[in-house]
Order: C-alpha cells, then sequence, then structure tokens
C-alpha cells in the first residue's frame, strides 16, 4: 500500500485553510524532488477504466480526463481513438506529464475543476473522473460535482470511478470514499444515472469501488 502520510497531512492543512485543492502542486512538487510519494501515481492507467472501456467501446470524440495527475489515463483514451484534454491543477503533474509523453496528441492544461474554463462546458462526449472526488473533502463535492455534469455534452457520457463507503461507516482520512447516495447524487441538471456498479477490487486487502456511468440527454 503507497504511503499516504504526506499527502493526508497536506490534505489536512489545506482544508483547514479553506483551499481544497492548493495541496496538490505541493505534493507533486515534493514527489519531484523525491521527498514525498504521490500515492496514485502508478505510471500505468488505472485498470477500472481500462476495463469499461474495453467492455463498452464508446465511440470516440471529444474526451476530458479530470485530475489527469502523470498522463496515463489520457494517454490510454487518445490511444483509443479519442480527442483528448487532460487537466490538473497542479502544474508540476501537468509538466511532468508532457515530458513523459513528448510526442503525445492529448492536450495538457492546468485547470482547477471547482473553476473549469468556460468554453469547456458541454463540450465533451465522455468526461473521465477516476479517483479525483475521492481526494476533495466531502464539504465541495457538491460543487465538484456541478462542475463534473457541466462539462458533458448533448448525448455525452460521465464516467467516475471512485472509492465507496456505507454511510454509516466514518469518512476517514484522505481519500475520503464517497457513499452511494453521493455517487447517486451525481445526476441532475439534465444528467442521468444510467449504470452503478459496487464491487470489491483485487488490491490487498480489497477496495471497495463504484463505477458509474450517467448521461446527458441528446
Amino acid at each position: 500500500m503507497p504511503d499516504r502520510t504526506r499527502a493526508r497531512a497536506l490534505a489536512q492543512d489545506a482544508v483547514a485553510a479553506g483551499r481544497p485543492t492548493a495541496w496538490f502542486e505541493t505534493l507533486y512538487r515534493e514527489a519531484q524532488d523525491g521527498s514525498a510519494v504521490v500515492p496514485w501515481a502508478d505510471l500505468v492507467p488505472n485498470p477500472h477504466l481500462v476495463e469499461w472501456l474495453d467492455a463498452h467501446r464508446p465511440a470516440p470524440g471529444r474526451a476530458l480526463d479530470v485530475g489527469t495527475g502523470l498522463g496515463d489515463n489520457a494517454e490510454e483514451l487518445a490511444h483509443r481513438g479519442f480527442e483528448v484534454t487532460a487537466f490538473d491543477v497542479a502544474a508540476t503533474a501537468v509538466a511532468q506529464a508532457r515530458r513523459r509523453f513528448p510526442a503525445s496528441r492529448v492536450t495538457y492544461v492546468v485547470a482547477d475543476l471547482l473553476a473549469p474554463p468556460p468554453e469547456w462546458r458541454g463540450a465533451f462526449a465522455l468526461v473521465a473522473e477516476t479517483y479525483t472526488l475521492q481526494v476533495l473533502p466531502p464539504s465541495v463535492r457538491g460543487a465538484a460535482a456541478r462542475m463534473l455534469r457541466n462539462l458533458v455534452a448533448p448525448g455525452g457520457t460521465l464516467l467516475v470511478i471512485a472509492r465507496g463507503r456505507e454511510a454509516s461507516e466514518p469518512e476517514g482520512a484522505m481519500p475520503w470514499p464517497l457513499t452511494r447516495t453521493e455517487i447517486e447524487g451525481l445526476a441532475g441538471d439534465g444528467v442521468t444515472l444510467v449504470a452503478l456498479e459496487d464491487f470489491l477490487d483485487d488490491e490487498v486487502p480489497p477496495v471497495r469501488r463504484f463505477r458509474a456511468v450517467l448521461r446527458r440527454a441528446d
């Protein structure tokens, strides 16, 4: 299991300061210097994203990779024919992704999910959110969910993959697992929930995951 000690300390301090996304840049910068670890930076595409893409084979179009980190999910989408924009709030992460994939067709940009560029509204056939909501404190998830919905084009899909927990279980420390009610609450503003998987992954010990598919009407 990756060491989350430093990431959790940074997240706690940022949330207490009222800047819930400020800690990502610090973490990536420290990791680049070798003094910290980015717990989710596996340097391979997320297996739950790959599994969904293999099973459903969505038609290529404009795709947005939310919280791209070091770019592996974005590159997987591009490999499958999508025209990919990938963003992260951490400029250091975006710079590293560009260096890792110098010949990439992905457009990597620095942006904040809580305040995305206005031209992204309704622009993407696929919005892929993998493990981003779970590293945002519950206090800002409602705002993040509204932003995610707004990015989906008519007829488009929002895919969300996150840790899960029962409502009766404690939130714990970062990453903060989502409840089923939170996942169902991602729907709204013309975007409806069409599929929700609740499963245990292959980690040791297994981790409960949600994989939700939401769609906007044509």
